[in-house]
C-alpha cells in the first residue's frame, strides 16, 4: 500500500530530517493517543498527542504530550508566558491550524505557534506524532521534533 505523503512529512524531507510514516487503522469512535498506541503495538509514553491552547498574554501555543497524559492548564500556561490559557474549541482547530481532530501534527500548522514539548520525550529514542492525518503517524527522534518545529521542553502535567 502505497502512503500519501503529507505537508508535514515534505516538511521534514526538505530540512532533511529522518523520520518513517506509520500507517495505523482509524476508529472513528476512538481517536485518542490510546488507541492509536494499541494499533502500532507501541508503548503510550511514546505515542504523543498535539494540543493547541490559547493564553490570555501570547495567543496560541501547541503542547505535545504523551497521549495518556491530560495537560495541567496551570503549567501551560507558566511554560508559555501566560496567566491563564485553555484548550481552544474544537471548530477552531481546522482553522488556527490546517489540521482536524486526531490528524493535528505539531509540523507544518498554518502559522508556526510557540511549541511546548514534554520533557519526558528527552527520555525516548524515538517518539510519534500525527502526520497531519487521521491513521497516520510520524516516528521521529525527539531532538529532531524539537529542532523542527523550534520547540521548547518542560513539564507541562
Amino acid at each position: 500500500m502505497k502512503i500519501q505523503k503529507t505537508n508535514a512529512a515534505r516538511l521534514l524531507d526538505r530540512e532533511k530530517i529522518a523520520y518513517t510514516l506509520v500507517p495505523y487503522q482509524v476508529d472513528e469512535e476512538h481517536l485518542d493517543a490510546i488507541h492509536v498506541a494499541g494499533q502500532l503495538g507501541e508503548d503510550i509514553s511514546m505515542v504523543f498527542k498535539t494540543l493547541v491552547l490559547k493564553g490570555d498574554r501570547t495567543g496560541h501555543f501547541v503542547c505535545v504530550i504523551p497521549g495518556d497524559k491530560e495537560v495541567d492548564l496551570k503549567m501551560a500556561a507558566k511554560a508559555s508566558g501566560n496567566k491563564s490559557c485553555n484548550l481552544i474549541h474544537m471548530k477552531e482547530l481546522l482553522p488556527t491550524t490546517g489540521y482536524i481532530r486526531g490528524g493535528c501534527s505539531p509540523i507544518g500548522m498554518k502559522k508556526q505557534f510557540p511549541t511546548y514539548i514534554h520533557e519526558s520525550c528527552l527520555e525516548l529514542e524515538k517518539m510519534y506524532v500525527s502526520a497531519g492525518l487521521r491513521g497516520l503517524q510520524i516516528c521521529i527522534a525527539p531532538a529532531d521534533l524539537i529542532r523542527m518545529v523550534k520547540a521548547t521542553t518542560c513539564t507541562l502535567f
